[in-house]
């Protein structure tokens, strides 16, 4: 991520100081880019001196323990107005802590969440940053450079507010990303479960629904995992192994939840299917043991299809509802004033989460910005109305079968009861 973020800057007419800890890397960064404006330095002191005042620094290392050592060796030849920018996974509290001990020595910080992977970092991310704001007005053209660009043109990069409000707007993303990737998932096991259908007819299916309001990155790179194979010609996704790991952003997502009092349910069950799959062995000796119905056929497969897909795309509504739900409920605990209609739009490219709807989203906080949750935007309003009998027979055929569906099971359990006067 490090090494293509400094290409992307580069690539903007920029010339960009590197340095890593260890000297062979930064050698073979440099080695790999001859006649970029890559200038090499060897020292953190070097480094720091070899910048324009006030510097801007962008860090890219783990998070941890590894970024506070990583700022203490920097401090030192710092100069009071210079600018750290982490743009690392960071847990968010730890970013407000850095930003309120930074800002007492005369530094300031932005903690900046960047989604795209390292394809992005190059090509152009989405970028959330928090910090102060006349710091972010300060790095904010190079950030506007090397941002990924929607289709209306606009960068997606658009200040988030104070101190850790970058990094949370990126924790929920990823919870968003975590809960995208196993409805999706649950719509695969639903039509190969149900329908038997090959891998063709599904890439065929993904690739249909991919032309519709479903169009998003996930769906379009999941279209062509179906048909793709390994060096024996089996097809991949029937012999990799069902085991998700994670790197902790989308567990940080649910326990914040947790702390502000808010319904994650979606995102979280997302969550805990990744830590259900990780138990392989339990869950193949468990296989032998418990008892469950035997799957029965779905019935007709153009109407099970479109239910799946109404489903599928309610389940989203709702795992995006809950993200932005919690979004303004650590707005008002944190005092950071988020525009929830901005952060839909810098999630429209470069991000994994990309999909036509955001702009729904967008248009439902521009017609009203204090809306509690999307679901009572009319757009999504009407959605629910339309597709929620889909949902509700999807889930029902599935637990009638034996297919577990966790998030499209939270799904219309959370719409039953955000939509019920009395609980």
């Amino acid at each position: 991520m490090g090494r293509n973020l400094a290409l992307n800057i580069e690539s903007r007419g920029y010339t960009v100081s590197v340095f890593n800890r260890s000297r062979e890397k930064t050698e073979e960064v440099i080695a790999e880019n001859s006649g970029k404006k890559l200038v090499p330095y060897y020292t953190v002191q070097e480094f720091v001196e070899s910048l324009e005042t006030p510097r801007r620094i962008l860090l890219m290392v783990k998070a941890g323990a590894g970024t506070d050592s990583a700022i203490d060796s920097l401090k030192p030849y710092l100069d009071k107005g210079d600018i750290i920018i982490d743009g690392g996974n960071t847990f968010f509290q730890d970013t407000i802590r850095r930003n309120r001990e930074l800002s007492a020595e005369g530094f300031n910080f932005i903690g900046t969440g960047v989604s795209g992977g390292e394809e992005g970092a190059l090509k152009g991310p989405s970028i959330m940053p928090g910090g102060q704001k006349e710091a972010y007005e300060l790095v904010a053209p190079i950030l506007k450079q090397i941002a990924a660009v929607a289709e209306d043109g606009e960068p997606c990069v658009t200040y988030i507010g104070a101190d850790g409000a970058g990094h949370y707007v990126k924790m929920v993303h990823n919870g968003i990303e975590y809960g995208d990737m196993q409805l999706i998932a649950e719509a695969y096991a639903l039509l190969k479960g149900g329908l038997a259908l090959s891998n063709e007819e599904l890439a065929q299916t993904f690739t249909e629904w991919n032309e519709g309001e479903l169009s998003s990155y996930l769906i379009d790179i999941t279209k062509d995992i179906f048909t793709k194979k390994d060096d024996e010609g089996k097809y991949l996704v029937d012999v990799i192994l069902d085991e998700a790991a994670n790197k902790g952003t989308g567990k940080w997502t649910s326990q914040s939840s947790l702390d502000l009092g808010e319904p994650l349910s979606l995102i979280t069950e997302s969550v805990f299917a990744r830590y259900i799959s990780s138990l392989k062995d339990q869950r193949v000796a468990a296989s032998k043991v418990l008892s469950g119905p035997q799957a029965q056929p779905a019935g007709d497969k153009a109407e099970f299809i479109e239910k799946v897909r109404r489903a599928l795309y309610l389940g989203k509504i709702v795992s995006y509802a809950q993200g932005f739900s919690q979004l303004r409920a650590a707005s008002d605990e944190y005092n950071w004033d988020l525009n929830y209609g901005e952060i839909a739009k810098i999630f429209r490219a470069g991000c994994i989460i990309r999909a036509q709807f955001l702009q729904k989203i967008t248009d439902a906080y521009a017609q009203n910005a204090d809306i509690a949750n999307l679901l009572l935007a009319p757009y999504f309003k009407q959605i629910a109305d339309d597709y929620q009998q889909a949902l509700r027979d999807v889930v029902a055929y599935a637990v009638q079968n034996g297919i577990p569906v966790p998030t499209f099971s939270a799904a219309i359990a959370y719409y039953d009861s955000y939509r019920s006067a009395v609980l």
